[in-house]
């Protein structure tokens, strides 16, 4: 909502992008939940959540906002289904988007439109189902490693490796052609990245959307064996072209970037961590469970997803103490909530031993992201691989020539060089 709003109030309606000046007249407020200094939040969002986490925010247009930064405070929105709507409609409504721009799914939908969704997307999301690819997403880490093997040093990571593993893994789930997969990564990032402007993350939505519709239209005169394909054989009669165009389009790049994000940035920490990359090399974390416990937090930790989609109160209700009145617009901040003291002690630390933490890194509610253990399976793949063909790799260029992204829902990072050092030899 942030983004989307800044995006729309200071674009100058041209498609020419925020310039420096125009974000300077900004408040700090509505940017700051985006803004980090490399891996880590920028400290005002601790201050804000030690304030009691829940405070109003200026935003442009005369939007009436807040900003949830405390763990149970964010949990009481994301959770409140009765109190709060997601409903692309309202966000239309405050700024000034077109409602026929909806790009569907479940992001944005409401019950009983978000029931009828997700209940015909769960089933293809459990860990039976998904058991039944993970051979596959394994075989996608060990191509895309190998080729690792002959590149010329530096690799960046992001376009070699980060980039590759998610968008083979989510084609391979929906049934898409993998010729065209390096278009949605295009339009992925573009989705997310403040800096382009209103138009053109709007522009990816209505890029991609008439694509997939094609696909659905290809699937429903000759279903295959992927997710959509089975859509289109157990509920075709039951959802529109554009319905099922929304879904798969949801999956594609919500799967994409924050996956890429998660796998580059993961990269960077653990070549901070001598300690933690020491442990994925080690065999037996496979069936010890270290490696399920280092996802787990490298994912509370990071917190990709900065903010959660925007949610409307339907009613007065207070969070926090703190009142929240009808028509308000509430932003959470995920990666505010994931650092709470609540959770445990020593939040703001990443620790690969750190015990089940509940954290709110794919959402909370029903609007949990679909697609989380998907994008586990192939984090739980990609890292020991990585750490174990390549134990000796470093940096290119010195830690602060990283290219982190400044202001962006999905944080990560444009590129990152590496020298890979010789492959080990695993026999």
């Amino acid at each position: 909502m942030i983004a989307l709003i800044a995006r729309r109030a200071f674009s100058g309606g041209g498609g020419g992008g925020l310039s420096s000046a125009k974000l300077s007249l900004l408040p700090d407020s509505a940017l700051m939940p985006l803004k980090r200094d490399g891996l880590v939040p920028v400290a005002e969002l601790a201050e804000h959540r030690e304030r009691g986490g829940v405070e109003r925010i200026k935003l442009p247009l005369g939007v009436r906002a807040w900003l949830i930064t405390g763990y149970e405070e964010a949990k009481a929105v994301l959770g409140g289904t009765a109190a709060f709507s997601n409903d692309f409609r309202q966000l239309a409504g405050v700024a000034g988007f077109d409602a026929d721009q909806d790009p569907g799914g479940l992001g944005f939908s409401d019950p009983p439109q978000h029931t009828r969704l997700r209940r015909v997307l769960t089933p293809e999301f459990t860990g039976r189902r998904l058991s039944r690819l993970a051979p596959r997403i394994e075989g996608i880490v060990t191509e895309t490693i190998d080729a690792l093997v002959t590149a010329t040093e530096p690799v960046d990571l992001v376009a070699a490796f980060a980039l590759p593993i998610p968008s083979l893994s989510i084609c391979e789930l929906l049934g898409v052609p993998y010729a065209d997969r390096e278009d949605f990564q295009r339009l992925s990032t573009a989705r997310f990245d403040m800096l382009e402007g209103a138009e053109a993350s709007l522009a990816a939505v209505n890029d991609s959307l008439p694509y997939l519709r094609g696909i659905v239209e290809a699937q429903r005169r000759e279903p295959g064996e992927g997710l959509l394909g089975r859509l289109v054989r157990d509920h075709g009669d039951e959802f529109t072209d554009q319905e099922l165009a929304g879904l798969a389009d949801g999956l594609l790049t919500g799967g994409l970037e924050t996956t890429t994000s998660m796998l580059a940035l993961g990269t960077v920490l653990l070549l901070q961590d001598p300690a933690a990359m020491a442990l994925l090399r080690d065999e037996e974390s496979a069936t010890n469970g270290a490696v399920d416990k280092f996802v787990e937090e490298l994912l509370r930790y990071l917190t990709v997803v900065q903010v959660a989609f925007p949610r409307f109160a339907r009613e007065d209700i207070e969070i926090g103490g703190t009142l929240i009145e009808r028509g308000d617009v509430v932003v959470c901040s995920l990666t505010g909530a994931n650092r709470d003291a609540r959770l445990g002690a020593d939040m703001e630390t990443f620790d690969p031993h750190r015990g089940s933490v509940h954290h709110v890194a794919f959402g909370f509610g029903i609007h949990r992201c679909v697609g989380a253990e998907l994008a586990k399976i192939e984090l739980r793949a990609a890292f020991p691989a990585l750490v174990r063909r390549f134990p000796d790799m470093k940096l290119a260029v010195a830690p602060e020539e990283l290219s982190y992204r400044k202001r962006s829902i999905v944080h990560g990072i444009d590129r990152l060089p590496i020298d890979l050092g010789a492959p080990a030899d695993l026999g």
